[in-house]
């Protein structure tokens, strides 16, 4: 099932064509991909030369630089689709196209369209490096440095959590610029991903999404040229959490993708499975499980849609964007775990599809922002724009 609701309006001519495109070849290469990688903890980049083909790492480099365009409501509906099939690669292509966002939306020409005519090849595969071993959820904790000087900044430093790390071609990476007043030196900088003085080193061991890449990335001296500064000065944090907004809407994507298919699974595995001399899907207990889960899955459509028809329309969409990212992605959570239920010790192993996607739903209630700090950034918008006593 779509993202969308019926008689949508995507804002864009062939949008849906794009999307019947994105879920067949979701479903006729990805799944088995997806299954593999979770096993051996290899890479989604192995699968970048189709989806360049397919244009799917270009969705929102808009078409007067060769990208597809897409608004964001139609690449919101793309991701949810990849993620029915593979939240990996659903994960990877979101967050590849919200460093493009930040490259069209803060960069200056030339640099833009330069940047951008090239967006979907491989090699210039992105990644968004603001998290820290003391910098989580704290984004303003960052203590990765820049000094300006001949030819550039250098930088020092060391970025956690960095998804796409390992296969980047560039990196997105928020620094405190020495000589700025504190709290007020936050830069951005595109780094090159074959700049001297960049390490990378694979993160081993995740409960889920296994093949999407999660690196640490170290910067010793890494010359980054002056023209490479994203936007002002000091904006860098601005910029950074401007974006995670529409990032949120990619990860609530990815949420409703993962719950639409442990519903699949739930339905086909309630039908065929028999007890007591019929199929479980008689049964109340099972029969409950799956409506309150096709019924927050509906929800949380509904709000990933709202928060990307937001943002096409020109708003901030902060609350709209915390709220979808917060239900989505817990609602994937319990989809997850009534999957299993009703799958019973069937769902326990490996074998059965539900085991990984259980696995693979937890990290999205934690990155692009736990569910906590939804709620506090929910809260604290709520305050800001209704009047007291209202």
């Amino acid at each position: 099932m779509s993202l969308a609701p019926s008689e949508a309006n995507f804002g864009q001519e062939h949008a849906e064509t794009l999307i019947d495109a994105a879920r067949e070849f979701a479903r006729g290469e990805l799944l088995s991909l997806d299954r593999a990688w979770d096993l051996d903890e290899s890479s989604v980049a192995a699968a970048l030369p189709r989806l360049s083909e397919m244009g799917l790492l270009t969705l929102v480099v808009p078409d007067d630089v060769g990208g597809l365009g897409c608004s964001f409501r139609t690449a919101a509906s793309i991701i949810h689709e990849l993620a029915v099939l593979s939240p990996s690669t659903a994960v990877t292509v979101a967050v590849h196209s919200l460093v493009g966002g930040i490259v069209d939306r803060f960069v200056a020409e030339p640099l833009r369209s330069r940047w951008l005519s090239q967006w979907g090849e491989p090699s210039n595969f992105a990644a968004f490096a603001l998290s820290e071993a003391g910098a989580g959820s704290d984004a303003a904790g960052i203590t990765t440095t820049a000094v300006e000087g001949a030819g550039g900044f250098r930088l020092n430093g060391e970025k956690m959590w960095v998804t796409n790390g390992l296969s980047a071609g560039w990196f997105f990476v928020v620094a405190r610029l020495k000589g700025l007043p504190h709290k007020e030196d936050y830069c951005g900088f595109m780094l090159r991903g074959d700049t001297p003085g960049i390490s990378r080193t694979k993160v081993r061991g995740k409960m889920g999404i296994r093949g999407s890449e999660t690196a640490v990335i170290g910067l010793t001296d890494v010359l980054v040229p002056n023209e490479n500064l994203v936007g002002e000065r000091g904006q860098g944090l601005s910029v950074c959490l401007s974006s995670l907004s529409r990032g949120r809407v990619g990860i609530g994507a990815q949420a409703t993708g993962i719950a639409e298919a442990c519903l699949s699974e739930m339905i086909g595995y309630a039908r065929q499975r028999e007890q007591f001399g019929r199929p479980i899907g008689g049964f109340q207990a099972v029969a409950a499980m799956i409506a309150d889960s096709a019924v927050e899955l509906e929800a949380a459509k509904a709000l990933v849609w709202r928060a990307a028809s937001g943002i096409d329309g020109g708003e901030t969409c902060r609350t709209a964007s915390s709220m979808a990212k917060l239900y989505a992605s817990e609602a994937a959570n319990r989809i997850a775990y009534r999957a299993v239920q009703v799958h019973g010790g069937a769902g326990y192993v490996h074998e059965c599809r539900v085991e990984q996607l259980f696995r693979d739903a937890r990290i999205t209630s934690i990155y692009e922002g736990t569910s906590e700090i939804q709620r506090i950034v929910i809260a604290r918008e709520l305050a800001r724009s209704r009047p007291a006593g209202a």
